[in-house]
């Protein structure tokens, strides 16, 4: 099967900042996919390439077996795109915009659409205000809308639940979710570790144009051994030989990572010892942000 997006030893160059440096990757189609690393690592380059926005100085990438430079026009039909930026025209409502973004697409008649995805993104109801009167979450809610109006069958979603609310997010990732279930390619870049851990099945990993890390989001998470116990305890410090150890919390608690439960019983008993209560303990499983954690200090 076609990958849903392939792209091969991309590199492009702003100046004196390599921002891609030989990234190759392939996604599957009906793949919910993240796209992780931090500021800069250049998962904004990577879309814009494939949204035809950037030119890359070397490799090619694809969009349903479309090359984004020699077959552009196919390419980016198949293709609907969440931009991190706020960009709206304030001269039109949000259905007329809407409507205007089928229009770019040759789609008439598209209003049955439409009001569907205004009813899941909670729209409906500012369908006729001017989009300079929405507030951010809903200018946001408009810019996933414009980029769903055509049905592409590969979804791209760059930092799409910045700055909103838990509802947007709830609503938002249902019917996303829901769209990947009828076979939408989803790629998605979020700091929001959890929301990855929850809904991407792969993810790759970029820091300063490189892929460091790309697999399924179980075999990621097992590649950390390392636990967290948190204790309340009832001391104020705890005993000498762990000082070094534990670290304290905000809150009055303590907390410790170790590789082996035997390190946990060893510091039990000596708080036994010393005479000190556990008020509380709670044990936290390694989570993606761990791993990228330290994945991002190990490259």
């Amino acid at each position: 099967m076609t990958p849903a997006i392939r792209v091969s030893e991309l590199r492009k160059r702003f100046r004196t900042t390599q921002a891609l440096d030989g990234v190759s990757i392939d996604i599957q189609q009906g793949e919910f996919f993240g796209l992780l690393g931090p500021n800069g690592a250049g998962k904004t380059t990577l879309i814009s390439i494939l949204a035809g926005l950037t030119r890359a100085d070397a490799g090619h990438a694809e969009i349903m077996g479309h090359d984004v430079v020699r077959d552009y026009r196919q390419s980016r039909r198949a293709l609907g795109v969440v931009p991190q930026e706020l960009v709206y025209d304030p001269f039109f409502n949000v259905r007329e915009t809407l409507r205007i973004q089928s229009g770019y697409f040759g789609l008439k008649h598209n209003d049955g659409w439409i009001d569907e995805i205004m009813h899941h993104l909670d729209l409906a109801q500012h369908a006729d205000k001017n989009t300079q009167s929405l507030s951010g979450g809903m200018k946001r809610r408009l810019l996933v809308a414009q980029a769903l109006v055509h049905k592409p069958p590969v979804i791209v979603l760059d930092e799409p639940t910045a700055g909103v609310d838990v509802d947007l997010r709830r609503s938002l990732w249902a019917f996303i979710s829901r769209l990947n279930r009828e076979g939408h390619t989803i790629l998605l870049t979020t700091h929001y570790l959890e929301e990855a851990e929850a809904l991407c099945g792969r993810i790759a990993m970029l820091k300063s144009g490189r892929v460091v890390a790309c697999d399924t989001t179980r075999n990621l998470l097992q590649l950390t051994n390392e636990h967290c116990a948190q204790l309340r305890i009832d001391a104020a410090a705890a005993p000498a030989a762990w000082q070094g150890r534990l670290q304290a919390g905000a809150d009055g608690s303590w907390r410790i990572n170790f590789s082996e439960y035997a390190e946990l019983e060893s510091l039990l008993a000596d708080l036994r010892v010393a005479g000190i209560r556990v008020i509380e303990m709670q044990l936290q499983e390694p989570d993606l942000e761990d791993v990228f954690t330290d994945i991002m200090k190990r490259t």
